[in-house]
């Protein structure tokens, strides 16, 4: 499974070469983009990219490579939001096994606006449907991140919008998507 997009990136899913290039784009994320940085509770799947995403053959790590340079990822997980931080209702309407949760969809700056972010979704949404056992894809959002909402709800229907209940702390606007299976 490798596409090529316009402009000569290729997406396909993440080899050990790409660990340190994807993880790279992951934290520049964190700390570039959110302003927050690596949290160990919500971003340990970073650190141990290989055991997370390429040895479990339930899970993905699909990378944009663009002259031999990771500049995009997307993460499929075998697990649903979990409670806390996210609502207890949510936590069993998206049950871990049966969910494939959409990860680190992150394009670096200078790649965006060409379609990758799309292509590496579209690409995660073609493995999940023919991995058998999922049900349900399911992710969340920050929608601070400039283009995030619009391109969501452009794939996506919104299923709880927990910007009032500040579930991430301050400066976190959280929105949860499901994408129909």
């Amino acid at each position: 499974m490798s596409w090529t997009t316009p402009g000569g990136y290729a997406v396909r899913p993440a080899t050990q070469a790409d660990v340190d290039g994807a993880r790279s784009v992951m934290l520049d994320t964190f700390y570039n983009d959110f302003g927050y940085g690596y949290v160990p509770r919500w971003h340990r799947d970073t650190v141990d990219i290989r055991s997370t995403y390429l040895d479990d053959p339930r899970h993905l790590l699909l990378v944009a490579v663009h002259d031999d340079e990771v500049v995009a990822t997307t993460g499929v997980l075998s697990q649903g939001p979990a409670h806390p931080p996210h609502p207890r209702w949510l936590a069993e309407r998206y049950p871990s096994g049966t969910t494939a949760q959409l990860v680190r969809v992150y394009v670096r700056p200078a790649h965006r606006r060409r379609g990758l972010a799309r292509a590496l979704v579209r690409a995660a949404c073609d493995f999940i449907a023919d991995t058998p056992g999922y049900e349900r894809i399911y992710l969340h959002t920050n929608v601070n991140t400039e283009g995030t909402e619009s391109f969501w709800r452009s794939l996506a229907k919104e299923v709880f919008d927990a910007r009032a209940t500040g579930e991430h702390g301050p400066g976190v606007a959280t929105v949860h998507f499901e994408i129909p299976l």
